[in-house]
């Protein structure tokens, strides 16, 4: 079992880029019913990462926790 969640983000403001301050998470695209297929991305050591679906660029941002976004607004909360 996971001991922690990937956090997940969305474009749906259209923004050019993403600020995140994950290096592992999923791209939903846009948020439900909009979306695209969730996909795991990894920058690995890269500071850059675009979704092969919806070519959101998401930038590394040090200064952010892993699960906070640059708007605020694209991080996507699963529903419970």
């Amino acid at each position: 079992m996971a001991d922690k969640i990937v956090p997940h983000f969305h474009n749906t403001p259209g923004v050019p880029s993403v600020a995140i301050g994950a290096r592992e998470f999923m791209c939903v695209g846009a948020l439900p019913p909009f979306d695209h297929p969730h996909v795991f991305l990894d920058m690995g050591d890269e500071d850059e990462a675009i979704c092969p679906y919806c070519s959101t660029l998401y930038r590394h941002d040090p200064s952010l926790h892993e699960d906070e976004a640059r708007p605020p607004e694209c991080l996507y909360t699963l529903p419970t």
